[in-house]
């Protein structure tokens, strides 16, 4: 693929190539190839740490005399899958990506969980280039509008902090835990099935591509289980 119109997709001329490389590595290409640690897992970790503290500064400095939990909460809207994948594929990610052919034939240029590591891998990457002036403006112009809107309430909602907040409010216990039930379809195009449960009891149950999207609408249905007064 063409490093070269990705970097002038995103603004920023990498000094050190082989970060990018690297952050564009799907692990399905490094099993292909037979290599070790040449995929992009280790700057995902990376990108991940620092996408939540640009973004919780610039949460800080627009969201004036706002409580703690409020600013948590907005922060997740804008680090999550979803939005990551979505910002991912404004830019086009998918198609600069090393993949192995498998996981590229099951749609993985397009699947949310793919493109979010992807996201926070190259985040990563600019970050070890460049520093944090680097990838602070990176995030701040790449999710500008991903932010403006989380802050004005625009925004898809996390159901799993929205259950957990609920539960707390009624005075229970909280001690939740997302179980997979099972598993469907080949390695590279899964649905993962999982129910959630609090001190042993089943709420609701979802799926999704990602585990955590699975989460999330398992999260989802038991937001509405809740607010029809059924707590099973």
């Amino acid at each position: 693929m063409n490093n070269t119109e990705l970097e002038q997709i995103i603004g920023y001329k990498f000094i050190n190539q082989e970060y990018l490389d690297r952050a564009l590595t799907h692990s399905s290409y490094n099993r292909e190839k037979n290599t070790k640690h040449m995929d992009n897992e280790r700057l995902e970790f990376i990108g991940d740490g620092f996408l939540d503290a640009i973004v919780g500064f610039e949460l800080f400095n627009r969201m004036k005399g706002v409580t703690e939990g409020r600013l948590t909460k907005t922060r997740a809207l804008i680090v999550c899958e979803k939005a990551l994948a979505d910002v991912a594929r404004t830019i086009g990610l998918g198609k600069y990506m090393n993949m192995g052919h498998g996981e590229d034939a099951g749609g993985g240029r397009r699947k949310d969980s793919i493109l979010a590591d992807c996201m926070e891998a190259v985040i990563g990457a600019i970050f070890l280039d460049g520093g944090f002036d680097a990838a602070t403006k990176f995030v701040v112009h790449f999710f500008r509008e991903t932010i403006d809107k989380a802050i004005e309430g625009k925004i898809f909602l996390d159901y799993k902090s929205e259950v957990q907040e609920v539960l707390q409010s009624r005075g229970k216990p909280v001690n939740i835990v997302y179980v997979t039930d099972r598993e469907e379809g080949p390695a590279h195009d899964k649905t993962f099935f999982v129910h959630m449960e609090c001190d042993g009891k089943v709420y609701g149950s979802g799926s999704g591509k990602s585990k955590k999207e699975a989460e999330q609408n398992a999260a989802k249905e038991t937001s509405a289980t809740l607010r029809r007064g059924d707590k099973k």
